[in-house]
């Protein structure tokens, strides 16, 4: 699945799923990643707050389902934080955050897999079990002390 920007800077996931940009806010921190002496004096990892539980842009069943997803990266007031810090720029870091968050919100968005069809072993397989198990059983049987009458 992938998200789409549209004119108004809003991110299309799915017609159920659309992050407005409104619903974001980033705060600049220090990296602990790489960059020498820089990471002391610049502030280039990004910390993306979402709050999916107010979103409007997303249904009932993809705000629950993030949250879930997002585990301990959600609050509890339903506010997704995700943390990137890997490049040396803040807008590469940046873009990484927006990708994560796209990324769980469109796993979110999947619909739910088939229910699952209850199914029974053939009456042939079944058979086959007993007698392997009986063979098997002899065989044990067989390994004991043998009796002197």
């Amino acid at each position: 699945m992938t998200a789409r920007m549209s004119a108004d800077d809003r991110i299309i996931i799915a017609s159920e799923a659309v992050i407005h940009p409104d619903d974001l806010h980033e705060d600049f921190i220090r990296s602990s990643g790489p960059g020498g002496q820089n990471v002391n004096k610049v502030a280039t990892a990004v910390q993306l707050r979402f709050d999916a539980a107010n979103a409007p842009g997303l249904s009932e069943r993809v705000r629950v389902r993030a949250i879930k997803l997002a585990g301990q990266r959600a609050t509890k007031d339903g506010v997704i934080i995700i943390e990137a810090g890997r490049f040396r720029t803040q807008e590469q870091n940046r873009a990484d955050a927006r990708a994560r968050l796209t990324a769980l919100v469109a796993k979110a968005a999947e619909p739910p897999p088939p229910p699952r069809k209850k199914t029974r072993p053939s009456k042939g397989a079944v058979e086959r079990r007993l007698k392997t198990k009986a063979g098997r059983s002899t065989v044990k049987k067989l390994r004991g002390r043998v009796d002197s009458d």
